[in-house]
């Protein structure tokens, strides 16, 4: 595909424009569906005339449609949509960022998607992706373990159906933190359950708990058979949260968040808090999956974060000894080997 994409750069680079261009369109229509035709000229900056001249070829190849409300995508086009991910990917030069990043990881693999200036449609964007390489790499009868959070939720959300799998479970990873019930990990794992039409395994209880309530819940049979399916999930998901921000999401008292972040903590997964350097400078007692676990029982660990402010929290968290695979994007990977680099 690279040396396709390098032809069609010296022969025809208007047209790798015109491919960028539609496919812009098409992924903005996608996560703001109904949309006007000003308004996404708005969106782009591109002008009303070649919004409309690109919308006539989408609409002739029905890729979309109109509607009194405004132009959204057909099944068709979204097929389209997902189809032109890894051309994109390419023609961005975005696979040799992720090389550059496995390398200086020391993971197996990192797949990195585009950003923009939009924060909550790169988020979608990021939890778009997540959902379609995990998919990809679930096979029947796995086990798939979720955290809680924003972009787990994402995942969540654009997990699309699934026929080829049979008997997929989904367990939550940890309890929860007292939240919105959308981000919760029970949710998350109902969700995705329910649109790959597996069974799923829910943990009601807190993550915060005292540690001698810990060790007398984790003995209670219908928590322990949960957790036991999460400690040895076959595929293990995972957000990644900047230290302070965690720390008050946990409802850490204030004597010890100045203690976590004096320590010089800037990364936080499953309750544990690490420095610059991937060190644990604090921890708290959690229920679920710990650490140890993603080294010695689960399967496969992927970790997914974006943004460049959740960059030293990656640097932090991601290492080959509990993770195998991150998925980011653009902004979050520049602003990594920018600081790896010095």
């Amino acid at each position: 595909m690279k040396e396709l994409i390098k032809l069609q750069q010296k022969i025809a680079p208007e047209l790798i424009k015109v491919v960028e261009r539609r496919y812009t369109i098409l992924r903005t229509i996608f996560y703001f569906q109904p949309i006007g035709r000003r308004t996404l000229a708005e969106k782009l900056g591109i002008s009303e005339r070649k919004i409309r001249n690109d919308l006539d070829f989408l609409k002739e190849h029905h890729f979309v449609n109109s509607t009194s409300a405004g132009t959204k995508i057909t099944e068709t086009g979204e097929d389209f949509f997902y189809q032109l991910d890894n051309y994109i990917k390419v023609l961005r030069g975005l696979d040799n960022l992720e090389s550059k990043l496995k390398y200086e990881l020391g993971l197996k693999e990192v797949y990195i998607v585009p950003g923009g200036k939009d924060e909550a449609k790169d988020q979608q964007e990021l939890g778009r992706r997540s959902a379609k390489l995990l998919k990809e790499r679930l096979e029947s009868s796995d086990v798939l373990a979720v955290n809680g959070g924003t972009t787990l939720a994402a995942v969540a959300d654009f997990m699309l159906p699934s026929n080829e799998l049979t008997d997929i479970t989904v367990v939550p990873a940890r309890g929860g933190l007292g939240e919105k019930v959308e981000i919760q990990a029970n949710t998350i794992a109902a969700q995705i359950a329910k649109k790959l039409g597996g069974k799923y395994h829910l943990l009601h209880l807190p993550d915060n708990l005292d540690q001698t309530v810990v060790d007398t819940l984790i003995e209670k049979p219908q928590i322990k058979n949960v957790l036991n399916l999460a400690k040895k999930a076959d595929i293990l998901i995972h957000g990644i949260g900047t230290a302070e921000v965690m720390a008050r999401r946990r409802q850490v008292n204030s004597t010890e968040l100045e203690k976590i972040l004096e320590a010089g903590a800037v990364g936080e997964a499953f309750g544990y808090y690490f420095n610059q350097k991937g060190k644990i400078v604090y921890s708290t007692t959690s229920l679920g999956v710990q650490l140890e676990d993603l080294k010695e029982k689960v399967g496969k660990t992927i970790a997914v974060a974006g943004g460049r402010e959740k960059a030293r929290a990656i640097i932090s968290v991601v290492s080959d000894k509990y993770q195998d695979m991150l998925i980011t994007n653009r902004e979050a990977a520049e602003e990594i080997l920018e600081l790896l680099r010095g």
